[in-house]
């Protein structure tokens, strides 16, 4: 049972919620776990103006994920940060290049889940995940997303990310702030929860 999380992050912030997807979803007896990231679309020379070189650095060693790898998974989690409230470009661009796998039904019956950050609590977070959601069901897959089983996702007592829809973090206006202790956990979860249905869907 594989299960394949697909990500962009300029700045280091959803590479680190990957991360943490992947952990749970490898505590699932069985996963076969894979992290790629999607292909790049920006120069270095517009990364640099960015100030995102260092973490795009960071993330070198990750594999670039191609539309043929999509398949070969029985889960797939991705994770975007949001763009005035819809995933970014890079991701986009990535999905758009999927025509081929949605003509031959190739992903029908897969489990697909979203994960977003975004710089405020009110930036778009929520919607960047149900409007991903869209092509995950065009493709015919099982949307899965964040449970209120999980219950770090409840209370008022900080300031975090995460919703039924999926895991999220909030970066802060300049990326200064990481995924917390509980958007890490929900990260987990997610990813623990994603491998379980895959499990069961692709029992023979």
């Amino acid at each position: 049972m594989k299960i394949l999380l697909v990500y962009y992050s300029m700045y280091g912030h959803m590479y680190e919620m990957i991360k943490a997807a992947a952990e749970g979803a490898k505590s699932v007896k069985g996963a076969e776990v894979e992290i790629k990231r999607v292909p790049e679309t920006l120069s270095e020379e517009v990364l640099g103006k960015m100030g995102a070189l260092e973490a795009r650095k960071a993330q070198a060693a990750v594999p670039v994920c191609s539309p043929d790898d999509l398949p070969k998974a029985d889960g797939i989690i991705f994770g975007t940060p949001t763009r005035f409230g819809n995933m970014c470009g890079q991701m986009r661009q990535f999905l758009d290049a999927t025509g081929g796998l949605w003509a031959a039904g190739s992903l029908v019956g897969k489990v697909g889940s979203v994960m977003s950050s975004s710089a405020t609590q009110h930036g778009g977070q929520e919607s960047t995940i149900l409007s991903f959601h869209n092509t995950l069901l065009h493709h015919g897959m099982v949307v899965a997303g964040l449970p209120y089983a999980f219950q770090g996702q409840m209370g008022v007592e900080e300031v975090k990310g995460g919703s039924p829809y999926g895991a999220s973090t909030i970066a802060g206006g300049q990326g200064e702030r990481m995924p917390s202790k509980v958007e890490l956990e929900a990260a987990r979860y997610q990813g623990k929860y994603v491998a379980e249905l895959a499990k069961k869907l692709s029992a023979k």
